[in-house]
Parts: C-alpha cells; sequence; structure tokens
C-alpha cells in the first residue's frame, strides 16, 4: 500500500512538472487576449471615424475652401500593397503550418518590405501635401487618422521583424507552435481593414 501511495504521488508530480493532466488540457487563451486587444483598437478607430464623419456633417463646406485636392494615385498604390501584402503574409502561416520555416521567412520578409514601401509612400504624401496640421479641420482629422493609422502599421511591421528574428531561432515555429506568426497577421489583418475605411473615408466620399 505505502508503495502504490509512493507511485501515486510521483505520478502526480510528474503531471505537474510536464504540464500533463487537468492543466495541460487547458485552451490557449492568447489568441483570445489578441482579439480583445483589436476589438479596443478597433474602438478608438471608431471613435475618430465617427468624429471626421460629424465634421463632415456639420461643416457647411467639406473639406473647408481653400484644402488642396488630394492625389488619388499614390493612396491608391499604396491601398493596393497594403491589401496585397495580406494574402502574401497568409503564404506564411501556411508555410509554416507544413512546418517551412523557409517559406515563413520568406513570405513575412516580403511582407515586411511592402508595409516599409506603405509607411515610404504616405510619409512621402505628407512632404508634397500642400496644407499642415493646423491649416483647417479636414488637414487636422487627415493627419490624425493617416499618422495614427501610420504608428499601428510600424507596430505590425515590428511584430513582423520580430517573427523574423525568432524564426533564425531551429524550432522556435513549428506545425505545433506558431502563436507569433498567428498573432502578426491577425495585427496585419486588422491594419488592412482599417486603412481600406480609412481610404474610403477620407480619399474617395
Amino acid at each position: 500500500m505505502q508503495g502504490s501511495a509512493i507511485q501515486e504521488s510521483e505520478v502526480t508530480i510528474n503531471l505537474h512538472s510536464t504540464g500533463g493532466g487537468h492543466h495541460g488540457g487547458h485552451p490557449d487563451h492568447r489568441l483570445f487576449g489578441i482579439a480583445l486587444f483589436l476589438i479596443a483598437e478597433s474602438a478608438l478607430f471608431l471613435g475618430l471615424f465617427g468624429a471626421f464623419l460629424i465634421y463632415r456633417t456639420v461643416m457647411p463646406v467639406w473639406p473647408p475652401e481653400g484644402t488642396p485636392e488630394l492625389e488619388l494615385l499614390l493612396p491608391g498604390v499604396n491601398t493596393i500593397i497594403l491589401v496585397s501584402s495580406s494574402f502574401v503574409m497568409h503564404k506564411g502561416q501556411a508555410a509554416i503550418k507544413k512546418n517551412d520555416v523557409s517559406g515563413l521567412k520568406l513570405w513575412f520578409a516580403i511582407t515586411a518590405v511592402m508595409g516599409i514601401i506603405f509607411l515610404c509612400g504616405q510619409m512621402y504624401e505628407y512632404f508634397h501635401l500642400e496644407m499642415g496640421l493646423t491649416t483647417n479641420l479636414f488637414a487636422s482629422c487627415f493627419y490624425a487618422l493617416t499618422g495614427f493609422h501610420g504608428l499601428h502599421v510600424t507596430f505590425g511591421l515590428l511584430l513582423i521583424l520580430a517573427v523574423l528574428w525568432r524564426s533564425r531561432k531551429e524550432g522556435h515555429y513549428t506545425s505545433e507552435s506558431f502563436f507569433g506568426v498567428e498573432a502578426a497577421e491577425l495585427y496585419w489583418h486588422f491594419v488592412d481593414v482599417v486603412w481600406i475605411i480609412l481610404f474610403i473615408l477620407v480619399y474617395l466620399l
């Protein structure tokens, strides 16, 4: 009986130390946490979009007189680049699900380059616009919306670079363990959707 008790204790200790048993069966809530974070971020952007639409509604003329007309070519190309980058990035996740780390690195590296091109295009637009942050209400809204989104693209780019850095370590990402890849992709898709809404509101309407 004493031997059985000792054996049972050892099994219990092993279960706890290896993460087995009941504790090992707990679901992974990290993606749920990412989803909650993105919902909070969505609320911030919805507030900004709502304010923009209110200003557009109450102002007698929108944009105010004297506001330079926004060019569509560069933002349009930027939109195509950013939206396309989501599909490119998804190929990276598809690759790691097949244990293809080289494919993950390739597609995430291409996504990073596309993100950098997008940010460079936005900076080029800023430098060539004939209006500043305080020119009028429309200009203030324009810079607030595009600048806030640009910060999110920058953060998303850092996440992608972090995945690329960690993927250098053999076995860090596998078909069984790739949370960092999923988190980066979810955030990048979020950034893309926000830009599409922003592009329609600010450039097209």
